[in-house]
């Protein structure tokens, strides 16, 4: 086990159990290891955390929690670059922005690939246009009481 003193506080994690990143993240190719933070809070969002620079840490959701069509799967060359092949499990996640006037957004031009079994990722872009790096969460429908 090692120890990470992150803005978290510092935390233990086995090397071994690190989610690997090979080319890193776009914009970001120097970040190869991540720890999978345990969610403080139910809901659908969690953080990795960098192990190769303790200051960077990103929200990530699965998309299909608001996006219900959204579906990604891994081309020939992605599942090679993951180690896996064409039946194995690979999950699609997405990294979340909070900016300060709280209006979230999901990046679905640009999902992360992951597979459990290998527990390596890949960051893609999609370049069919029809998904943008900034897209809103959808509204939530207020329950009009009954009368």
């Amino acid at each position: 086990m090692r120890k990470l003193l992150t803005r978290f506080g510092e935390i233990e994690y086995d090397p071994e159990s690190c989610l690997n990143f090979p080319a890193g993240m776009i914009g970001f190719p120097t970040l190869h290891n991540f720890v999978v933070m345990p969610n403080q809070k139910d809901g659908p969002l969690f953080w990795i955390q960098s192990v190769d620079e303790p200051e960077f840490a990103f929200v990530l959701t699965d998309p299909t929690n608001f996006f219900l069509d959204y579906q990604v799967l891994p081309d020939e060359s992605e599942r090679n670059y993951l180690n896996i092949e064409e039946n194995d499990e690979c999950y699609v996640l997405t990294i979340v922005t909070v900016p300060p006037d709280q209006k979230i957004t999901i990046n679905l031009a640009a999902p992360i690939l992951f597979a459990p079994k290998t527990n390596r990722a890949i960051q893609v872009i999609l370049e069919d246009g029809k998904y943008q790096t900034k897209t809103p969460l959808p509204e939530v429908k207020k329950e009009q009481p009954a009368e």
